[in-house]
């Protein structure tokens, strides 16, 4: 009987991973990650072809009763229906234990036991436009043979020996030109959608790198008010500490460059207006 926890986190969706071609750029799909829990959770994502994708954040903590999305970007490729895709990503979590550990040795050392895996596989699409503009691109290539047979062909003429114009050449030429503007419309339509979904993923790309320097600052910080309350917790001095504190700190709105450059030119008046004063006084005396 196996030893494994059960289902540490909340994955949507749950067992396939959808990307909607057309697969000329970059396609993205998204995963959300929810902790129903009431402990910490660490996550993990990794995938059996690391080169052909672009996860973010492909790692972190989850805080009890929080929710994340990852965003899953799947770079460009010559897509091959026929082709059997073999693609798989795995989460992997466990809940954080409650001792001060380092998160990658933590990962280095977690037993399989402890650890909860979930997989999922990749599904690629292509939507149903797609199809549709490939058929009717096979239905206009045989409508111009057609045509241009019959402009081969010799025209019909009357009794006279006067020339008929047949009804049917000219409709068919009225309906290549036709087909011929929809077709480019189509193109430009889809060359249109691709450059949005390309400029959709790097806004999202801007959003998600963003949120995790937010992260990291909010890191960062926790970290710092950690040191700060240990230092006080070993015996040390209030003074010591809150001198080590103010050494660490650094506010990201007023680099402190700034303040020593406008404070040396004070300096530097104020002892010139106090030899000043100093030399009226001598001079006074000495008259």
């Amino acid at each position: 009987m196996s030893n494994k926890p059960a289902q540490l986190l909340v994955i949507e969706p749950a067992n396939e991973l959808k990307f909607v071609g057309p697969f000329c750029t970059a396609v993205s799909s998204y995963m959300r990650l929810t902790n129903p829990t009431e402990h910490v959770i660490l996550f993990k994502i990794k995938t059996t072809a690391p080169k052909k994708y672009c996860v973010r954040p492909n790692c972190g903590t989850l805080e009890p009763r929080t929710t994340i999305e990852i965003a899953i970007i799947l770079q460009p490729f010559i897509f091959d229906a026929a082709e059997k895709n073999k693609h798989k990503f795995m989460v992997q979590s466990m809940i954080m234990p409650d001792s001060e550990v380092s998160i990658e040795q933590l990962w280095k050392d977690v037993s399989p036991d402890d650890l909860m895996d979930s997989k999922l596989r990749c599904v690629f699409e292509l939507p149903a436009d797609t199809n549709q503009t490939a058929l009717g691109g096979a239905a206009i290539t045989a409508t111009s043979t057609t045509t241009t047979q019959s402009a081969n062909a010799t025209p019909n003429k009357n009794e006279s020996g006067t020339q008929v114009v047949d009804s049917q050449h000219v409709s068919s030429a009225s309906n290549e030109e036709d087909s011929d503007a929809l077709i480019l419309e189509v193109k430009k339509l889809r060359e249109s959608e691709c450059s949005l979904r390309h400029e959709n993923l790097l806004l999202k790309e801007k959003v998600l790198r963003m949120r995790l320097d937010i992260e990291n600052s909010a890191a960062k910080e926790q970290q710092q008010q950690s040191s700060v309350s240990s230092g006080l917790g070993s015996g040390g001095s209030p003074a010591s500490v809150s001198a080590a504190a103010a050494a660490q700190y650094q506010n990201p709105y007023s680099p402190p460059q700034l303040a020593n450059q406008q404070q040396l030119p004070i300096i530097y008046v104020a002892a010139a207006i106090a030899m000043a004063i100093f030399g009226l006084i001598l001079g006074k005396f000495v008259l």
